[in-house]
């Protein structure tokens, strides 16, 4: 998703409020892991994963922005990562891998999709069966940031969501003044959804 459209803060700003290596830290991104990134935009949140996981893991970024994965693809090469995987397409019709993915991760999209439940399913596909889906996602509440209230997913209804796709929800917590993150992991019963 492109997130250099209104509403959205650049970088700079963003950084101030929403840190992207605490976050991949604190959801337990490390170094070996494959890590990939629905709705990747520019790579807010693919380039410092790339860093985090190293030369031993994979990082796979889906995106539907042509000029969004170009510029993660110019950024990524002038910090020299070559660790980085760019899809651009629907999240709803890709899956990158079989059972890869340490963490399956939604950077303040989930809302976003045409069809959330699809790209949920998606994800379980590629997550390994003690992998971790992370959404990380705006507060439905006005602030000056972010996308138009009506759009926005409550922690509730994104935890819905997760859960019917087969997913059981491991924590739900604030994520700085704007967001909440939801740590999920595969049901017991990986047929449910």
């Amino acid at each position: 998703m492109n997130h250099a459209r209104p509403g959205w803060a650049p970088d700079e700003e963003r950084r101030k409020w929403q840190n992207p290596e605490v976050i991949l830290s604190h959801v337990g991104l490390r170094a070996g892991h494959t890590f990939i990134d629905l709705g990747c935009g520019d790579g807010f949140f693919a380039i410092p994963a790339a860093s985090l996981v190293g030369d031993t893991g994979k990082v796979y970024c889906v995106d539907t922005d042509v000029e969004a994965v170009g510029r993660l693809r110019e950024k990524a090469t002038k910090v020299g990562l070559k660790n980085l995987n760019l899809t651009v397409g629907r999240a709803e019709d890709v899956i990158v891998c079989q059972e890869c993915a340490d963490i399956v991760f939604f950077g303040t999209v989930l809302h976003d999709f045409a069809d959330p439940s699809e790209v949920l399913m998606n994800a379980k596909e590629m997550l390994k069966p003690n992998g971790r889906l992370i959404d990380l996602d705006w507060k439905k509440e006005s602030m000056k940031w972010g996308p138009p209230l009506q759009i926005r997913f409550s922690e509730e209804h994104a935890s819905h969501l997760i859960e019917a796709a087969g997913f059981k929800t491991e924590a739900a917590e604030p994520a700085g003044p704007f967001h909440y993150l939801i740590v999920a992991r595969w049901s017991t019963d990986r047929t449910t959804g």
